[in-house]
């Protein structure tokens, strides 16, 4: 039996309807990762108050803020940690700028710097720094905190410093700084409520353990040289050789420790807390550039590489992370997860209910993106804070790893702070 002979027109039609072998995708470069993270923040999550948004989702209403929906702290909504996010970010924002020398980078980083303006320009009780802002361009919730407060400094401290800010600006931002650092030595350093919670406070700075030490000591020293008032150096000296109790050991020793020292008091800092670290980290850095004491910059180094070391092995957690995944991110529909209400007198109610939640419409996203991208992109941040591009590798195979575009929480600028703390060409 013989076969039939093929033409080579009869060949070539069946190689050209043959299925090609799939070729992988080439995985993206350092700079690509970046700036794909840094278009997605700004297309999705910034405001148009240069408000850092936690995800994307129905704003809350002046009656929201005033009722405490989903609750009074603010727990859980699209502006749950405007100050803090946006805080956080403007230095990276700023040393983009700096690289870059593009006017468009320079204007995101005016943005933002007004952003935290305004979160601090929208109640009438000194010192309050407003997690974000609703519906009216006005509202917000009555409950601010420690961890909104702190990065509000390390921003504006960082914008000032960057050489962005017209003469006007620099002027207007140094009185607000005053102002708030004012109010707040006024409460001894304790976050003012307002609203059904005016009188009373949520947070502060001069609590015994690392992340008080290095924050408290980083605020008086960063007022002063923001203001120029030898007042503040002074306060900071003095609080420098405090020994807050129970620790037993001046603020300078508890820097030394770094954030294992609270492990005992913050469960599960390395597995899920390390993002609310970058702020201390990023202050002792900022305390070592500030230090004339050549004895106490090696102390606050040592601290800074505690922390670092202590953070590195949660970098790992990235590699578990499937781009794919498809989790539902039912937290967006924040007024169905949340239907439950009731007065919240006391902080203690507010906390109650926002425990509160439908556990059908949440879903798993929220838990995975912050175990397996929060996290790791919070550990790359601490570690890169070293200033040395120490284990640099390590931390760019973490932000080369994420497709930005399929997250759903704004915490991926972390990947923006640990690149532009990498120091360039190293």
């Amino acid at each position: 039996m013989h076969l039939p002979r093929l033409t080579l027109t009869a060949l070539l039609l069946l190689v050209s309807h043959a299925p090609l072998p799939a070729v992988d995708a080439a995985p993206p470069t350092l700079t690509q990762s970046v700036d794909q993270a840094h278009s997605e923040l700004w297309q999705r999550f910034v405001d148009p108050h240069g408000i850092i948004r936690d995800y994307v989702g129905e704003l809350p209403t002046p009656e929201d803020c005033k009722l405490g929906k989903p609750n009074a702290i603010g727990w859980w909504s699209p502006i749950e940690n405007g100050p803090m996010f946006n805080g956080l970010y403007l230095p990276a924002a700023c040393e983009r700028a700096r690289r870059s020398g593009a006017a468009a980078d320079a204007e995101q980083a005016r943005r933002l710097a007004q952003g935290l303006m305004k979160c601090a320009s929208v109640s009438e009780v000194p010192g309050f720094i407003a997690r974000g802002i609703g519906t009216d361009g006005v509202c917000h919730y009555p409950l601010s905190s420690d961890d909104q407060t702190h990065p509000w400094f390390l921003g504006l401290h960082a914008y000032l410093k960057s050489g962005l800010p017209t003469a006007e600006e620099r002027k207007q931002i140094i009185a607000k700084v005053k102002e708030v650092a004012t109010a707040l030595q006024a409460t001894h350093w304790r976050i003012p409520c307002e609203g059904d919670f005016k009188g009373g406070f949520r947070g502060g700075f001069t609590g015994h353990l690392f992340r008080d030490a290095v924050r408290y000591l980083y605020l008086l020293r960063a007022t002063h040289e923001i203001t120029g008032d030898p007042l503040w150096l002074q306060r900071y000296h003095t609080a420098r050789a405090e020994r807050p109790a129970p620790a037993g050991k001046t603020r300078i020793e508890i820097c030394a420790a770094g954030y294992p020292f609270d492990r005992e008091a913050i469960p599960h800092i390395d597995e899920s807390q390390l993002w609310i670290y970058i702020g201390s980290q990023a202050s002792l850095a900022q305390l070592i550039v500030m230090e004339t004491d050549e004895a106490l910059r090696a102390s606050h180094r040592t601290g800074l590489t505690v922390n670092a070391t202590s953070a590195l092995p949660a970098l790992k957690a990235h590699t578990t992370f499937d781009n794919n995944d498809t989790k539902v991110f039912g937290n967006a529909n924040w007024r169905a997860l949340y239907p439950t209400w009731f007065p919240q007198p006391t902080q203690a109610d507010a906390a109650k209910l926002a425990k509160i939640s439908d556990n059908t419409q949440r879903g798993q996203r929220k838990d995975y993106e912050s175990r397996y991208m929060k996290n790791p992109l919070a550990a790359a941040a601490i570690v890169a804070l070293l200033g040395d591009g120490t284990e640099r590798a390590a931390i760019e195979n973490t932000l080369r790893h994420y497709d930005y575009s399929k997250l759903n929480m704004a915490e991926f600028f972390f990947a923006e702070c640990a690149y532009y703390a990498l120091p360039v060409g190293k």
